[in-house]
């Protein structure tokens, strides 16, 4: 796509907030891998979405600086929690700063541990879940969500076309590639989910459980 139809996207959206702007900034600063951070058009989605689906509670599967959770937490109603997990220590370390200065801060809870092991022991079901953490246990973490989504809840998957790795041999030796070629696989297989992969950035699968 061209860069002009990119910037033309973006002059005709709503504008990134002044939070956001300067999370960008300090996640390029101090992050190892800022590449990770999610940007405004997949951020606004998210909140676009959270904002449809009035979310009593969201799950977030990788933290990274909080860029997606303060999205989508914006959108919470009144009583409303998204609970993130990561088990980067620097990179909680800015979203803790952030997630603090920002109007949700009250309602986000950030957890250092893997959600694989933390998220089902909250007892809780989710109207969203987000999956952007380890690639390699994409397919757990569809495994761990489905059980944990109310019906009619939305999963929604980043990096699922994984710089058009996907389309590699499935023998690959890449941990990544494979675990994400299966974890598509799973999802397209699954008749409990209604799904479309969209090409944005990376590649985002929204699926809603019927």
């Amino acid at each position: 796509m061209k860069p002009e139809i990119i910037t033309y996207c973006a002059d005709h959206s709503t504008p990134e907030p002044e939070l956001l702007q300067a999370l960008s900034r300090e996640t390029h600063l101090r992050a190892v891998h800022p590449r990770m951070l999610s940007r405004w058009q997949q951020g606004l989605l998210l909140q676009q979405l959270a904002a449809l689906l009035k979310p009593g509670s969201i799950l977030e599967i990788g933290t990274f600086t909080g860029y997606s959770a303060l999205c989508m937490a914006a959108a919470l109603p009144p009583g409303g929690e998204l609970h993130s997990y990561d088990v980067d220590d620097e990179a909680l370390e800015v979203a803790q700063e952030f997630i603090g200065r920002s109007p949700q801060a009250g309602q986000i809870t950030l957890h250092h541990q893997n959600a694989l092991e933390g998220a089902p022991t909250l007892g809780k079901t989710f109207d969203l879940v987000f999956i952007d953490g380890d690639k390699r246990e994409y397919p757990d973490y569809y495994r761990m969500a489905m059980p944990l989504t109310r019906a009619g809840g939305l999963i929604v998957a980043d990096n699922v076309l994984w710089g058009e790795k996907i389309l590699d041999n499935p023998r690959s030796a890449d941990r990544h590639t494979r675990a994400l070629q299966e974890f598509n696989e799973m999802v397209r297989r699954d008749d409990n989910v209604e799904k479309i992969m969209l090409p944005l950035r990376d590649g985002l699968t929204l699926i809603r459980k019927k």
